[in-house]
């Protein structure tokens, strides 16, 4: 196995990343952009997926690093609760939600997976 010299190599932050460009896109159109508060809260839950992931592999210690996977997969579970809002607010459609929803659940799973791992 390769080691992982930077955090961009780390998959959890590559999909993490994918999910805020996505996050971004849905929340600056319609009426999704009209609503600040949720708006600003699921933007800042993915934000802090991406962030959480590359300080705790920065920091240098697993015991860290496991700490801060563990507030991204929270943040995950954020991400995911606020679509739920955003659908019923109408701000998205099934599909919009399923599809970030999924994208969610894979991230978790590879954290959840790379948790395992350091341990």
């Amino acid at each position: 196995m390769a080691k992982i010299n930077r955090f961009e190599e780390l998959i959890c932050w590559q999909k993490a990343r994918i999910i805020m460009k996505d996050l971004y896109s849905i929340t600056r159109k319609g009426e999704f952009a009209k609503d600040y508060s949720l708006k600003d809260q699921i933007r800042r839950a993915g934000i802090s997926v991406m962030l959480n992931i590359a300080e705790g592999f920065c920091r240098k210690s697993h015991k860290e690093f496991s700490q801060f996977l563990f507030f991204a997969h929270g943040s995950l579970g954020e991400i995911q609760s606020a679509l739920y809002i955003a659908l019923d607010q109408e701000y998205i459609n099934k599909s919009t939600f399923k599809e970030l929803y999924d994208k969610c659940e894979e991230d978790s799973k590879v954290i959840s997976g790379l948790i395992k791992s350091i341990k």
